[in-house]
């Protein structure tokens, strides 16, 4: 049952680990089929280098298993990415990290500011990054966390606790995990040299992408 997208949640996973956005066992990923509304996740306790597609779980969006091909468990986290696609129906794909620069801003829990155009791709708010409040892991007080930022942007971190970025495709949610640890190195980089100074972010209207009328 839909091969080809499991094996894509094997690939971006992997690809996660090489960028550095995840070690270890940390960090879960997602993509859920137009055409059935059936996700495939990431199962609980696999080592990302040795997962093949048979270990991707697939779901229905109540939580129920569709088939869990080696007897795996979906990932500890299975509720937030449901609450995810319920908040967001047009997105098709999650990533959950926990890279070392957005890492820092959750445990200040903190929002990385907007302080380079790289965060239009993210379509927050105000440019900035947001917080969702601190939940245990694993419960529906972690799943409803995450649906107010949601509703204002593709990415946001997770307090005390990681990232998520979600996309059309595991392709563009994967990059907009990037870009969020591109934005925390950065934000974390100009404080030091600056004394422990944040720079001022850009101004909202900043990142609103713009396509040129005529190119001459």
């Amino acid at each position: 049952m839909l091969e080809a997208l499991r094996g894509e949640v094997v690939r971006c996973a992997q690809e996660a680990e090489a960028q550095g956005l995840c070690r270890w066992r940390s960090g879960n990923f997602s993509a859920r089929d137009k055409a059935t509304g059936l996700v495939c996740m990431t199962p609980s306790g696999v080592n990302r280098r040795l997962m093949i597609a048979e270990d991707i779980v697939v779901m229905d969006l109540d939580g129920r298993v569709a088939e869990a091909a080696n007897g795996r468990k979906p990932s500890s986290e299975a509720l937030m990415h449901l609450a995810a696609y319920e908040v967001r129906p047009d997105i098709c794909a999650i990533a959950h990290t926990h890279s070392p620069f957005a890492l820092v801003f959750a445990a200040l829990e903190r929002p990385i500011p907007g302080l380079v155009l790289e965060a239009a791709h993210l379509h927050c708010e105000g440019g900035s990054v947001p917080v969702a409040p601190f939940a245990p892991q694993g419960t529906q007080e972690l799943a409803d966390s995450v649906r107010a930022p949601l509703r204002m942007g593709d990415a946001m971190l997770l307090a005390r606790h990681g990232a998520l970025a979600v996309g059309t495709s595991l392709d563009d949610a994967l990059l907009k995990a990037a870009y969020v640890e591109e934005l925390a190195e950065v934000a974390c980089r100009a404080a030091a040299i600056s004394g422990g100074m944040m720079p001022a972010p850009l101004p909202p209207e900043a990142f609103v992408l713009r396509y040129p009328d005529k190119i001459k």
